[in-house]
């Protein structure tokens, strides 16, 4: 969808929305990460509320992953300490992501069996939700339990209940079409940026502000941030590379490295927390770890190189790659996948045998094309959305156990497999 602009600023734009969500909904419940977007959310709500006397209505959480900097555990605490509202600290032994490792697509925080090795002593405040008096499914992965946790808020509440979070479209495109998208069928009363949850609502007041606003933003009105930011600036990183993040997920890889210089002492905890940390905080963001323009011995395809990668792989790890890659391939030669006009004009220049079929089953405009042969490599811009044995070896490279890179999610047998395991860490607990 094209952006469509309105004869108003972003900060009039969220003036506007911020009324008509508290219009609407008799809780409002902000997702507090400890990063710029959710504290300047939080920050512009509080005022919001403390001046229409609606404070009552409003709460706020932070899930905790453990590992973080030191200027973010400060920046939380001060923020539970001046905001005078309802709050939820969580430290839970929730599954989130690890792209540090081949031998694990996850890791636990606050796992009880590791307590000797936490990065950090668990803060001991009345508002800390742990395992010891959570009152909700927290033995899952992280997304799913913040839905669980704001089902369970919302039923301990009267009326609607919405969750805000800080979002902005700016940060990818699958973010910018998942908030404009007019296909949703679950958005609110046409509003595409509030969407209808089972038990509660999700709504992002920010998400076409860009990191320039929430900077001004943050200058303007005096808020108080999270000062790791001033050191990432002092470090030459430019102000959207910028992120706080659970330390271990695939979207902090190129920036783990910071850790052994900003804060030296949670680094050499986080190196024996976590397989692979230290290997990630040298070679993150680099052609080692599949970023960049990875490249291959001379003497191999891409095709032989990903033998070579598998071959080097523990067993269950290579025989999740092997399968998934197998269902890329019976996908492309038999369904295949959908592609724009300007992606299928680059393949005719490229040597290599492919089929426009006219049919597809999925709302789009796009054409479903088929490959004779999987290719090796294909020079097309949009790499990702093409089938290639290079971007085979970007997943292991960079230890995508779920190979998002090439579009996967979760299967049936994966979600069943974590339920298998769920029940069974609930009986060692």
């Amino acid at each position: 969808m094209a952006k469509i602009y309105l004869d108003k600023n972003v900060y009039e734009a969220y003036s506007d929305r911020i009324k008509y969500l508290f219009n609407e909904f008799d809780n409002i419940v902000i997702a507090f990460s400890g990063g710029k977007d959710s504290g300047l959310l939080l920050n512009m709500t509080y005022d919001y509320a403390k001046q229409n006397d609606l404070l009552n209505r409003l709460s706020f959480y932070h899930l905790d992953y453990e590992a973080q900097y030191q200027y973010t555990t400060e920046y939380v605490t001060r923020t539970f300490d001046n905001m005078n509202i309802e709050k939820y600290w969580l430290c839970l032994p929730v599954k989130a992501q690890c792209c540090t490792s081949m031998f694990q697509s996850y890791w636990i925080p606050w796992e009880k069996s590791k307590k000797n090795i936490w990065v950090r002593d668990m803060p001991i405040y009345d508002y800390v939700i742990n395992q010891v008096n959570c009152e909700f499914d927290y033995k899952c992965w992280d997304y799913d339990a913040q839905d669980n946790f704001s089902e369970w808020i919302a039923s301990r509440k009267k009326g609607k209940t919405c969750v805000l979070i800080g979002i902005r479209a700016q940060e990818s495109l699958n973010r910018q079409s998942a908030i404009t998208s007019r296909n949703k069928v679950n958005s609110y009363k046409n509003k595409n940026y509030i969407l209808c949850k089972n038990e509660y609502f999700v709504a992002y007041p920010i998400y076409d502000w860009n990191t320039r606003d929430i900077w001004i933003a943050n200058s303007k009105f005096k808020y108080d941030y999270n000062k790791l930011y001033d050191i990432y600036y002092q470090a030459g990183m430019k102000i959207e590379d910028m992120r706080v993040a659970s330390p271990f997920n695939d979207c902090a890889a190129d920036t783990l490295k910071y850790y052994k210089i900003i804060d030296a002492n949670n680094w050499g905890k986080m190196v024996s927390r976590v397989n692979g940390v230290n290997f990630t905080g040298i070679y993150g963001g680099t052609t080692a770890m599949g970023w960049k323009n990875i490249t291959k011995p001379n003497n191999f395809t891409w095709k032989q190189y990903l033998v070579f990668l598998l071959s080097t792989l523990p067993c269950e790890a290579r025989d999740n790659y092997i399968k998934k890659f197998k269902t890329s391939i019976k996908f492309w030669k038999e369904k295949g996948g959908c592609l724009s006009k300007k992606t299928i004009t680059e393949l005719k220049s490229n040597d290599v045998e492919f089929k426009i079929h006219n049919q597809t089953n999925y709302n789009t405009n796009n054409k479903p094309v088929t490959f004779n042969n999987y290719p090796d490599d294909l020079d097309v811009k949009d790499f990702k959305s093409v089938p290639t044995y290079k971007r085979m070896c970007v997943c292991i490279l960079k230890n995508d156990h779920l190979c998002k890179y090439m579009g996967f999610s979760q299967t049936k047998e994966e979600l069943e497999k974590r339920k298998r395991c769920i029940e069974k860490w609930q009986k060692i607990l």
